[in-house]
């Protein structure tokens, strides 16, 4: 029988299925400076998007903290004690001074935000099930596994919404992970390695970190890009694998890990995406899903320049532009979502 978890209590039917907390971001003494990640990032985002008039504070779903037992449906109680010495947290967020930080500073400052954001992706997932779509505006850890951390990611996010789903979701027990980071999704390989539930499709710089050749193996549709790789050449292979994956496979829920990392000038992606490129790519796995009427969860993940907060954002309106997004849309289908949302949104 699975715990009692408040992240899938209901959500106010009022509210967008858009999951944020202002505990997402990681402030403390200019420490998150030293790592290019824009650790304020998340924050961006619900700004442009307050800005542009599409949401108000009351009609996000506020996101809430993973608790151990939460965590523990995936992570081993081993590796939720290893984070408990600041030097093992320091190596995960690649910050190396979080080794000298008292741990009880550490879990406020620094893992608590992550949690919270890890929070975000489980409630999400139950929303889009429940209302045909949902954005985590934070998320999308892919290089944390059930047992270790590493590149930012101190929680394995993805792995937990997937794995709540098939615990607690009638009607859910097949589900694609479609990882458009620039950076390979080692975390959920290793994690649904032989699982045959979970189908990913994996598009990233073949270069680059993790490199984790073990990982692939669990890829079923791999893409490996080359350094630089621009907008036409990206939008093609993405549009005719995400097609071809769902054409493989039709799951019950969609798992899109949308990192901006892929962006020209990214210092870690080494693609050479434009802002546009961004904003199309994310219209195209929203198409592809709304299209075979597929559930889809869609989280931020990577993403290490000043302006991915407002490509983020320009793509999110894009897509309510397009009807591919939309409240009432979502609301009016929340009691029988697999009939009632995606006939509407049918092209």
């Amino acid at each position: 029988m699975p715990h009692r978890s408040e992240l899938y209590e209901d959500a106010p039917s009022a509210c967008w299925p858009i999951v944020y907390s202002p505990d997402y971001n990681i402030t403390f003494m200019g420490l998150e400076k030293l790592h290019p990640f824009d650790a304020g990032k998340w924050g961006k985002v619900i700004n442009f998007l307050k800005e542009e008039k599409l949401i108000a504070d009351d009609l996000i779903v506020q996101a809430r903290e993973a608790t151990d037992e939460d965590l523990l449906v995936v992570h081993t109680r081993r590796y939720l004690n290893k984070l408990k010495w600041s030097f093992v947290v320091a190596t995960i967020t690649e910050i190396p001074p979080v080794a000298f930080l008292p741990n009880f500073v550490v879990q406020r400052k620094v893992l608590k935000p992550l949690r919270t954001q890890t929070g975000g992706t489980i409630m999400a997932g139950k929303l889009a099930v429940d209302r045909g779509w949902a954005i985590n505006v934070g998320g999308g850890f892919h290089h944390c596994s059930s047992d270790k951390g590493g590149g930012f990611c101190a929680y394995a996010d993805i792995t937990l919404a997937i794995k709540f789903l098939f615990e607690r979701v009638q009607g859910v027990s097949k589900a694609t992970i479609i990882d458009l980071d620039a950076h390979q999704g080692n975390g959920h390989e290793r994690d649904f390695m032989d699982d045959h539930r979970v189908y990913i499709m994996d598009a990233y710089n073949r270069y680059i970190y993790p490199g984790d050749g073990f990982a692939k193996r669990a890829i079923k549709r791999k893409v490996e890009l080359e350094w630089g790789t621009e907008d036409t050449e990206y939008l093609q292979k993405v549009h005719t694998h995400v097609e071809g994956a769902l054409n493989e496979l039709k799951p019950d829920i969609i798992v899109y890990n949308a990192g901006t990392d892929i962006l020209d000038g990214d210092p870690l992606g080494g693609l050479a995406i434009s802002p546009q490129g961004i904003v199309k790519r994310d219209e195209v796995v929203f198409k592809a899903a709304r299209r075979r009427r597929i559930p889809i969860l869609m989280v931020t993940s990577g993403g290490y320049q000043k302006r991915t907060a407002r490509i983020i954002a320009d793509s999110i309106l894009n897509l309510h532009n397009l009807g591919l997004i939309d409240k009432e849309l979502a609301t009016s289908g929340a009691e029988n979502p697999k009939c009632c949302v995606f006939h509407l949104l049918e092209e």
